[in-house]
């Protein structure tokens, strides 16, 4: 028998499905909260065999961003995600999580009997995975969403000061115009920044990977270089290609500043 963690933030299903799950006798519910913060904690003082998370809980914490803090002390805790929730930024986290084995992600329409789910824990326990061909399609929509569009991959401070970076600002002048004393901040962020647009392999120095941002924040689109230093952008369907075959137009040069 399993020994599994429930996390559901309703307070209301989350006793009506302790009941059902332990009811399957394939599984005995050992604790059940409503926040990954307080499903983190649990973990670190009793490990369970599998968890069942609702991905919006209370708390700061979503059902995925707990599930990788838990992961990084519980490497590929098997983990089954339900949701109801249609909202772009749930299905960027599970994206960003790095989430590859030890899983499902369901609907939770589309699996509201315990019977359902113990078949999904019991995968996830032995390795495999699984999604919900409905919420793989609403991940890879957001992942074309999010190429076309490398804002949308930062956070509001990385926002601003890539924008900024982009118009040819120091480090200094940036720290400045955000109220930073130590400009290491920036350079910080400027590496986050890199790295959320995939920079950091590419770029031989940080000099290249700043020039690179700044295209990419003016073209307004995502890109990549190959070695040769020839930037590829995503064409309709779904291909990285040259620029010039993708739109027939050169990149100019950007003022490094």
């Amino acid at each position: 028998m399993l020994e599994m963690l429930l996390v559901e933030d309703s307070a209301r299903l989350r006793p009506a499905l302790k009941v059902g799950l332990d009811n399957t006798a394939a599984v005995r519910v050992v604790h059940a909260c409503g926040s990954g913060e307080e499903a983190l904690t649990f973990c670190l003082s009793e490990r369970p065999d599998v968890i069942l998370m609702d991905v919006q809980l209370d708390g700061e914490m979503n059902g995925i961003d707990a599930a990788v803090a838990i992961r990084r002390e519980f490497p590929r805790m098997p983990v089954v995600f339900y949701s109801i929730q249609d909202d772009d930024a749930y299905f960027r986290a599970f994206r960003r999580s790095g989430i590859l084995s030890h899983y499902a992600y369901v609907r939770k329409s589309n699996y509201l009997l315990p019977q359902m789910i113990v078949p999904l824990l019991q995968d996830a326990v032995s390795g495999r995975s699984f999604i919900d061909p409905e919420i793989e399609c609403r991940v890879q929509e957001v992942r074309r969403k999010d190429e076309q569009s490398p804002m949308a991959l930062l956070e509001p401070n990385e926002q601003a000061v890539a924008s900024m970076l982009a118009q040819g600002m120091s480090n200094e002048q940036i720290a400045a115009c955000m109220g930073f004393k130590d400009k290491r901040t920036i350079s910080r962020t400027n590496g986050q920044i890199y790295a959320a647009w995939g920079l950091v392999d590419n770029a031989t120095d940080e000099k290249v990977a700043r020039t690179r941002a700044a295209i990419i924040v003016r073209e307004g689109r995502l890109m990549r270089w190959d070695k040769g230093g020839i930037p590829h952008v995503l064409d309709n369907s779904g291909r990285w290609v040259p620029v010039e075959a993708n739109s027939g137009a050169k990149i100019g040069p950007v003022d490094k500043g």
